[in-house]
């Protein structure tokens, strides 16, 4: 399925077994103590996931769980409350009634900010209750586990720390709620979520294995000589994809494998093991859908380590055993469908093809037709379709547009803020805050006044000018508005460091101020 921004990993090699963390019993939460009150706008500018129920879109974003049954516009948030705490949510899997979501943060090392698991939280009723469970992990006092596979004994990392755990993809079935995280690798629980094992996958020098098989090799993401432990890309899991009970696609650093038993033996697809290869190795999205009546697979297969290996979308219509790339160049974070339409949501915007892959057309630009906002950020990490609707997250944005005979694709944009309502002319806010102009914009909220005439400057710490923003601008009267700062000043360079003072003049009003903080 659907990792966005998980790329980084790859270089994060860092692993801390050292850190243990204690085991904690299930919690669980009801409904009425668990959900928000109805709102006007989702918990998050942006997602990660989408999944589609009915009449229902949920997102999962970075702030929480929202959904919208009415095309938002009306929000219901799971957010400040337990057991999500505002915390973002890594994945969403679904099966019948059953949802599964996954809990992500990041731990502060000495070598920056570490991604950290958080743990998971299932549903049984469609969303009305919650239970949490710890992040995935093996008792801390372990530093390796032996795993029975067929007639082999496969040693094992130990995974005691939630540090690089993430689970960054979530497959729901009739028999098994699947996991997939870089550090914990590929796992899976039978028993509604009491125990998750350590599934075994074919080790990098090897494109196969069966329970039938003798084998030898460790299950290890890292090299841990001092274990007797041997590192395999392929053991480094970040996508997961289920066609049924019993067929199981794994997208990992080491490339595709495939599993028709339920995951008892797996086929490995690589760049490097077959004629008509996948593109690259790190995969970390992986669908399906049919086409004129045929299958097709599709995976978001980037370069890994090689220097051959290259960035696009491969796809396979004889279950792996040849692949074809397209959208070639592009980093895909997220595969998805409306019918036999194929979308990519990629760091070059979203694109669409309704030719099985053959031709697409992008979009990079994503302005609201009536609010005339902007979601000034093109890389789009997640998308899903209801109906004629398709709804897309971008860094900088959640937004809908539709796909239909009468509108083409892209042609008009609903962009959705989770921003706080200014509710007055009398008050104005910038957010974030503080803001790094390296990572994003800062967005400057206020309600305009009754002829729409708007001034924007910004001053420094001293109360110099350092930008004007907007001089006698025209904007829709007694409506809300956001505008952009991307940090830089009059002369286009960046700003230092610091606090910035915000001046809005609206007509002939005292002027409103408010402030933000600049921290690269």
């Amino acid at each position: 399925m659907h990792r966005g921004q998980v790329w980084y990993l790859l270089a994060a090699i860092v692993f801390l077994p050292g850190v243990l963390l204690a085991q904690a019993v299930p919690h669980s939460f009801d409904f009425n103590k668990t959900v928000s009150d109805a709102s006007d706008r989702p918990l998050s500018n942006s997602a990660v996931e989408f999944l589609v129920r009915g009449d229902t879109v949920w997102v999962g974003g970075g702030k929480g769980l929202s959904y919208t049954v009415d095309n938002g516009a009306s929000w219901v948030n799971f957010g400040g409350v337990q057991p999500f705490d505002h915390q973002s949510i890594a994945a969403i899997g679904a099966y019948a009634n059953e949802f599964w979501i996954s809990l992500a943060g990041s731990f502060q090392s000495e070598q920056g900010s570490i991604p950290q698991g958080l743990g998971l939280a299932y549903s049984t009723d469609s969303g009305l209750s919650w239970t949490h469970i710890e992040q995935p992990r093996e008792s801390e006092e372990l530093s390796t586990v032996d795993i029975q596979y067929g007639v082999n004994t496969i040693k094992a990392l130990a995974i005691t720390t939630d540090i690089n755990n993430i689970t960054y993809d979530i497959a729901v079935t009739s028999k098994a709620v699947w996991t997939a995280s870089f550090a914990g690798g590929l796992r899976k629980s039978t028993d509604g979520g009491n125990t998750f094992t350590q599934v075994v996958l074919p080790p990098d020098f090897l494109d196969a294995i069966s329970p039938d098989d003798t084998l030898n090799f460790e299950l290890s993401p890292v090299n841990r000589p001092d274990l007797g432990l041997r590192e395999s890309l392929n053991h480094r899991v970040f996508s997961v994809h289920a066609m049924g009970d019993d067929t199981i696609w794994v997208g990992t650093a080491g490339g595709i494998n495939l599993s028709v038993d339920g995951g008892e033996s797996w086929r490995k697809f690589s760049f490097d093991n077959q004629n008509l290869p996948i593109s690259g190795n790190f995969v970390v999205a992986i669908n399906s859908n049919e086409i004129a009546g045929q299958q097709y697979v599709w995976a978001a297969t980037n370069n890994a380590r090689t220097a051959m290996e290259f960035r696009a979308i491969s796809f396979s219509t004889d279950f792996g055993e040849s692949w074809q790339t397209t959208l070639r160049g592009e980093f895909n974070h997220n595969i998805g469908f409306m019918g036999e339409v194929v979308y990519a949501a990629t760091d070059g915007g979203i694109y669409r093809s309704d030719d099985a892959g053959m031709s697409w057309i992008g979009f990079s630009h994503f302005v609201d037709t009536e609010s005339r906002q902007v979601a000034t950020d093109e890389r789009c990490y997640a998308m899903a379709s209801i109906g004629d609707v398709v709804w897309v997250a971008n860094a900088d944005g959640l937004m809908r547009t539709r796909d239909a005979a009468d509108e083409f694709f892209g042609t008009k944009w609903k962009i959705f803020r989770a921003a706080t309502p200014v509710g007055t002319p009398d008050f104005a806010y910038a957010y974030p805050s503080p803001f790094s102009p390296s990572l994003g914009v800062c967005r400057i909220r206020y309600r305009s006044a009754a002829s729409g005439k708007v001034d924007i400057r910004i001053f420094d710490f001293a109360m110099l000018p350092v930008r004007t923003l907007l001089n006698s601008a025209t904007r829709t009267p007694d409506t809300e508005h956001d505008e952009v700062w991307d940090g830089s000043n009059d002369s286009g360079n960046r700003v230092a460091n610091g606090v910035y003072y915000i001046q809005v003049t609206l007509d002939d009003r005292d002027p409103v101020w408010t402030k933000v903080i600049v921290l690269q």
